[in-house]
Order: C-alpha cells, then sequence, then structure tokens
C-alpha cells in the first residue's frame, strides 16, 4: 500500500531542530531538482513581488519572508510540520511506534518544494503550492514530473496507490498502469442529494488515512481491500463507501459524509 497525500498548506515552524540538509532527506535522487527549486524559492521570496508571484495574500507576508531563511531555519520531522485539516485528523506525530513504521513505509507526501518526502522526513516550514510558475523554474508540477515519475514508478509497481491528493499534486505524477491506483473521493449528502466539498474532504481523507495506518488487520492489498476498510468506518465516519469502476488508469473510492 503507498498512500499518497498533499502537503498541508498549514504548517508549524519547528522551534528547534537541525537546519536543513538535502543531502539528509529520502529519496536522494530528487536532491538537484529540490536543490534548484529551494534556491528559486528562496531568491523569490525576497522580491518585493513575491506574494504575487507566490499566489498568497498580504496576511502571508510572514510566511513569505520566512521563505528567505529556509536554509538557516530549524526543520523537524515532517508529520511535525504538516499542521493543516487533513494531518490534524491523520495524527501523524501521534502514532504507536507499529503504526509509525507502517507510515514511513507506506505514506508519502508530493510537495511542490521536495517534490515527496515521507513523514520522517526533516523539513522546515514553507510557503509554496505545487501550482505556482516559479521563476527559475518554471510551473512546478511539469518541471517535477519526470523526477517523480523515476523515483515513484517503481515504488508503485504492482501496489494499491491510495491516492488523497489535490488535482494541483495531481498534476505532478500518475501512478503506472502496473499499480493499483485508487483516488480518494468525498460527497457529502444532505437530504439525499450529494455534493463534492473541501473542506471535509481534507479532514475525511485524513480519518481514512489515521484509519489505515491503525487497524489491526493487514494493510489492503487491491481496490476491493481498500474499499473494505474503509467500509469499517461506516456508521462511524461515514454514512457509505463506494468504489467506482476503472476511468483514465484510476478507480474513484467515493466516501460520502453527512
Amino acid at each position: 500500500m503507498l498512500v499518497l497525500l498533499p502537503p498541508s498548506e498549514g504548517k508549524t515552524s519547528p522551534a528547534r531542530g537541525p537546519v536543513l540538509d538535502l543531502d539528509a532527506l529520502s529519496s536522494p535522487g530528487l536532491t538537484p531538482l529540490r536543490r534548484k527549486v529551494l534556491d528559486a524559492l528562496v531568491e523569490t521570496s525576497g522580491r518585493p513581488d513575491a506574494a504575487d508571484v507566490l499566489g498568497v495574500g498580504a496576511s502571508l507576508g510572514d510566511e513569505v519572508a520566512r521563505n528567505v531563511r529556509l536554509h538557516e531555519v530549524p526543520t523537524a520531522p515532517a508529520r511535525r510540520v504538516y499542521s493543516g485539516v487533513l494531518y490534524a485528523a491523520a495524527g501523524l506525530d501521534r502514532l504507536t511506534p507499529a503504526a509509525r513504521r507502517r507510515a514511513q513505509e507506506s505514506v508519502r507526501v508530493v510537495s511542490g518544494l521536495w517534490g515527496v518526502v515521507t513523514p520522517e522526513d526533516p523539513i522546515p516550514a514553507y510557503r509554496l503550492s505545487m501550482g505556482t510558475d516559479l521563476p527559475g523554474v518554471g510551473a512546478l508540477a511539469p518541471a517535477w514530473r519526470s523526477a517523480l515519475a523515476a523515483e515513484l514508478d517503481d515504488a508503485a509497481d504492482g501496489r494499491l496507490v491510495v491516492d488523497c491528493r489535490s488535482a494541483a499534486y495531481l498534476a505532478a505524477w500518475h501512478p503506472p498502469r502496473s499499480s493499483d491506483w485508487v483516488a480518494v473521493r468525498v460527497l457529502r449528502e444532505v437530504d439525499g442529494v450529494r455534493s463534492v466539498v473541501s473542506h471535509h474532504a481534507k479532514h475525511t481523507r485524513g480519518v481514512l488515512t489515521r484509519h489505515l495506518l491503525t487497524r489491526r488487520a493487514r494493510p489492503p492489498r487491491d481496490a476491493a481491500g481498500l474499499a473494505a476498510a474503509a467500509g469499517e468506518l461506516v456508521g462511524d465516519a461515514l454514512l457509505a463507501v463506494e468504489l467506482g469502476p476503472p476511468a483514465r488508469g484510476a478507480r474513484t473510492l467515493s466516501l460520502v459524509v453527512a
């Protein structure tokens, strides 16, 4: 099982810890591109128009300014730095040792800055979306595409891929046809009418991620097994679970909430 998550916009800035060492991150084949993107982000974040280039509002000016110091600020494991809605529900920093090992083996965060990281990779808090067209690099999703394919295609070969990414991060890498690729979608049902939700979708994907990491049974190995595992949440966190037919290389697992 390979669980793909997007990074969270909300991040906790470590108060202490070692400074960034790109050579200490997993997936060393990504190091040259990581360095290029990092240097471009640091330079761009020092520009007067940095907020506009990075597509953020004025209220996030402090976070953009922090980007300038990414080589100097403390790092912490990614499971502690990412702290948005999905990660609050997934609780990657509140796992037993056994579940933490399972997370390290199976969870990968696809990132506009790092390409992909594991929960234990030491990173600083930063501000950069995969949808950014970064000066010196270009549009990030296509910039990462071949590097992520080289890194992840073999890891996904023959495995169940539980894809909880949003569209911008999905554009950076598609699992190979040899994988059992399942995209997770969240629907809200009110008075029998279903609609796609966003904020609640992050929470529900986090709930599913935590369930997959903490349940006592073996991790699911295919789409049907994933649907059965998700079905264990029906009556508590979910109203229903539905597994759709293959389309464009992936099946869709719909998680229905109230």
